[in-house]
């Protein structure tokens, strides 16, 4: 069975635009936070990371993850994979997310 056309990693990771770390006021693609998607049939799984292990917000950024995984159409099952390697650095921002950061 193939994923609905909705499934694809431009529109996973257009909808993961949406979540925003509210220490930063940046989303977390041009965090850099994104490390992977995997999409399997109607399933998508993220693997990505935070700013620091001990983020205060990683639960509730994590959970923004899923949410905005589970309102793609087409995605009945969401993975938040939280992984620490390698450790996320300000270099790996896109210039969207280091102007965020420089005005924050």
């Amino acid at each position: 069975m193939n994923s609905p056309a909705s499934l694809s990693e431009p529109n996973v990771l257009a909808a993961l635009r949406q979540v925003i770390d509210p220490e930063i006021s940046c989303n977390v693609v041009d965090l850099g936070l994104i490390y992977g998607t995997t999409i399997t049939e109607t399933k998508v799984t993220v693997q990505m990371t935070l700013t620091t292990p001990g983020c205060p917000m990683g639960e509730s950024i994590a959970q923004g993850v899923q949410w905005a995984l589970l309102g793609i159409e087409g995605v009945e099952d969401a993975a938040v994979e939280l992984v620490w390697d390698p450790p996320w650095n300000p270099s790996m921002m896109s210039a969207i997310g280091r102007a965020a950061a420089e005005r924050h």
